[in-house]
């Protein structure tokens, strides 16, 4: 990595030791014509990646230390595409599950949604507003496990319904991790969710929210996605809907997700915008 002042966002060398491997493997396999290997650091991808995600900046905003916008978004689009980030993440997932005395994959999941505003240069064609939260954007759905590791993401229009979203996310979950029998929802996922969950084999239990207690109340078996939701708003690329493409949302989360397991991981911590 070039020498410059470190950003807060930077992965450190602990983290790096989780996600290095993985990339130097991947390049390995994309030798040119040549017989040459690529002279990116992709270390220092990685920290330009994570950089945008925490604050949020615009591409033409990254600082000149990083690699710019043509390089940066050329390997964030290649890994997006080629299932890289995916990969990664669920590797990290299994090494988080691990060190919890878990096995790798889960039994039970926690599903919810999450509708968010759009940006101006969002294509129309790709949001739409939820009626019920009066938001106009796209709606992330979200299925965490009991330690609040994300085992599924789907971003669509806001104006997708909840029964919708949760049937694409109980997809993804029973295709990628068949361990899965239970799922955890809110009153708003309909008889149409839990068919859908009978015919995959995952048992669907709704848990409602408290009517009688005043002010905040963590929901029962719920409340692990909702810290999830509050911890991604950390990471200022996700509090709005920057992306042309879904696509490029899910490789958002994932990589705000990354970044919270190596810290995890290696018990760093990274300081939140609200210092200073």
């Amino acid at each position: 990595m070039a020498a410059r002042k470190r950003y807060p966002s930077d992965v450190t060398d602990a983290q790096w030791a989780l996600i290095g491997p993985f990339l130097d493997a991947w390049r390995s396999t994309r030798v040119s014509v040549a017989g040459r290997l690529g002279g990116q650091d992709l270390r220092e991808i990685v920290n330009a990646i994570l950089y945008q995600g925490r604050t949020g900046c615009q591409w033409a905003y990254l600082p000149h230390d990083l690699p710019q916008k043509p390089v940066t978004y050329y390997y964030f689009a290649l890994w997006r595409d080629d299932g890289t980030d995916q990969a990664i993440h669920d590797l990290l997932r299994c090494h988080a599950r691990e060190k919890a005395g878990r096995a790798e994959d889960p039994s039970a999941v926690a599903v919810d949604t999450q509708s968010i505003r759009a940006a101006n240069h969002v294509p129309a064609a790709t949001t739409g507003k939820d009626a019920g939260k009066r938001v106009p954007g796209r709606k992330r759905g979200l299925a965490v496990d009991a330690l609040g590791l994300i085992i599924a993401v789907i971003v669509t229009a806001a104006s997708v319904t909840d029964n919708a979203v949760g049937i694409r996310l109980l997809d993804k979950v029973a295709e990628h991790t068949p361990t899965v029998t239970h799922a955890w929802v809110d009153a708003g996922f309909k008889q149409d969710f839990a068919l859908h969950g009978a015919v995959l084999g995952i048992d669907v239990e709704v848990v409602k929210r408290s009517d009688t207690l005043p002010g905040f109340v963590p929901v029962k078996k719920r409340w692990m996605v909702e810290q999830v939701y509050g911890t991604l708003m950390l990471h200022r690329r996700l509090v709005r809907e920057y992306e042309s493409r879904p696509e490029s949302s899910v490789s958002r989360t994932l990589w705000a997700s990354m970044a919270n397991m190596v810290r995890r991981l290696t018990g760093n911590s990274t300081p939140t915008w609200r210092h200073g």
